[in-house]
């Protein structure tokens, strides 16, 4: 069936639920399970008259994305190796969420790649779009969407 599951998560309850399944159809179909925590990259402080908003230097916010990043991972990392499903952890500082997991998919050879809905319904899901809808427009690659 799959080979290797894609599986995005940001720490929320959706994402973390969606995880536990993904490991669940891993197991029972023999695939691992790719998982990727995409963090924003980072953006340069406004500066107004010699006067800098912000004094968090990209070393700083880089260091601390990756940090909780890897907590993230390290909590699926965990949970897969509870199933006995093969699981490698991807972190991504990328300006575009949905790019940077339609990109992980295609560089770590994922066949699938199963993530949360984003939890809106009607209107608002319409306007306010979520990572979830532009992955589904925009990969080739096969989405399951997680609710």
């Amino acid at each position: 069936m799959f080979k290797r599951i894609l599986v995005p998560t940001d720490g929320s309850e959706l994402s973390n639920d969606a995880v536990k399944d993904a490991i669940q159809l891993a197991k029972e179909s023999g695939a691992a399970i790719v998982a990727v925590n995409v963090q924003p990259a980072y953006q340069q402080p406004i500066v107004v008259e010699t006067f800098v908003i912000s004094g968090y230097s990209q070393e700083q916010y880089e260091a601390d994305a990756r940090r909780r990043a890897n907590m993230l991972l390290a909590d699926v990392k965990g949970l897969a190796a509870a199933a006995s499903v093969p699981c490698k952890t991807v972190s991504v500082l990328h300006p575009s969420t949905y790019e940077a997991i339609i990109k992980t998919a295609q560089d770590e050879g994922c066949d699938l790649i199963f993530m949360a809905s984003h939890g809106r319904r009607g209107v608002a899901a319409l306007i306010l779009g979520g990572e979830t809808h532009k992955v589904l427009t925009h990969c080739k690659i096969p989405v399951l969407v997680h609710r």
